[in-house]
């Protein structure tokens, strides 16, 4: 395998000496990826970035570029490019200005600068626009030039943080096509921070989800959706149904749990602990079947219909099941009218693979039930 890029070696980071933002980070970044950092609100998905990109000092831990620490090293002379949610566009200067002005800080000649500029506006498509003030640009347009300064002197990495998270969804949508296009174009390696999964599973070539500092799962954004390893990353990466039980039987891959209305689930044993412990169960709406063929799924229950909700490309029906009262199932509209209505009793189930058994979702594993 290939030499990292970029090594987190046991980094920590803490504000008051006491709480941990970040906590025992190994983290291994290769050349030419695109590498998405997903977490919630404070979960320190920026703090790494920032001492990634020199604005923050790691407290404990080393960070090496090409094998080298770099912890020591400013900012400015890490090579980084930086793109940031508001820009940070110089206003005073025109558009060719702002770009000009990193090479300008390299010492980079005027003719080859200039070269330069040109190459990275027609890179965002921006090249007709050189000679306009920021104020004179909308706010995607901002953001493409903010990319083309981050772009144009070459740097090692590109650094973005919730770069598109003040545009509106079609924007948004399209920008993330044009940075990985960029990205697939150039080969440089990108580090990009986000709270946004669609934003993670669209981008990608591998996710880090967080959660309070930690990394809970590192892994390309179908084995993220696909096979979760705990019930956080179920839960926050994708929709998920979530349904709570005591582990009865631990048969090695697969596992037989008890929910508290006293039915059972047969499920793949993914994340568990012993019989009598508590287990969070994640299934897919999508997985979920309308009137299942008995023979293959062994996991069959009759629940009221509560509501249907059309999406466009498929229509949600919501139910409740055990505890969770807004079981969710996901049928593709096909043009089939959905033969149901709120009211209705009606069976679902699903096959022992598309149900996964892991970690209990809340402190206490021992069930109560």
């Amino acid at each position: 395998m290939d030499k990292p890029h970029v090594q987190f070696i046991d980094v920590e980071k803490s504000y008051d000496g006491e709480t941990l933002v970040v906590e025992k980070l190994n983290l291994d970044i290769f050349s030419g990826e695109f590498l998405t950092i997903l977490g919630p609100s404070g979960s320190g998905k920026s703090t790494c970035l920032s001492m990634l990109a020199g604005f923050e000092t790691a407290t404990c831990g080393e960070i090496k570029l090409h094998g080298k620490s770099i912890n020591s090293v400013a900012p400015h002379k890490r090579n980084f490019g930086v793109v940031f949610q508001n820009y940070a566009l110089f206003p005073h200067m025109t558009v060719f200005d702002n770009l000009m002005f990193p090479l300008k800080v390299r010492k980079i000649p005027l003719a080859d600068a200039h070269k330069k500029v040109h190459r990275a506006l027609e890179m965002v498509w921006m090249g007709g626009f050189a000679d306009r003030w920021p104020s004179q640009l909308s706010g995607g347009q901002q953001q493409r030039i903010a990319v083309a300064r981050a772009l144009v002197f070459t740097p090692d990495l590109i650094l973005m943080d919730e770069p598109l998270g003040a545009l509106d969804r079609q924007l948004r949508e399209q920008l993330q096509q044009e940075i990985k296009q960029i990205h697939n174009e150039l080969g440089v390696t990108f580090v990009y921070v986000t709270h946004d999964q669609n934003e993670a599973m669209t981008m990608s070539d591998r996710v880090a989800i967080f959660n309070q500092g930690v990394i809970q799962q590192l892994a390309t954004p179908d084995s993220l959706y696909e096979c979760p390893m705990n019930a956080f990353v179920a839960e926050f990466f994708g929709t998920n149904n979530r349904l709570i039980g005591k582990v009865l039987q631990d048969n090695g891959e697969t596992c037989r749990v008890e929910l508290k209305d006293g039915s059972q689930v047969e499920a793949l044993a993914v994340n568990i602990h012993e019989a009598g412990t508590r287990t969070t169960l994640a299934i897919r709406p999508e997985r979920v079947l309308i009137q299942p063929n008995r023979d293959d799924c062994p996991n069959v229950y009759k629940v009221k219909v509560k509501e249907l909700t059309y999406r466009g490309d498929h229509i949600r029906i919501h139910t409740s099941l055990c505890e969770n009262e807004d079981f969710v199932v996901k049928i593709s509209n096909n043009e089939k009218k959905v033969n149901m209505n709120p009211g209705e009793t009606v069976e679902i189930g699903w096959r022992v693979e598309d149900c996964r058994a892991l970690d209990p979702y809340c402190s206490d594993s021992v069930c109560p039930i």
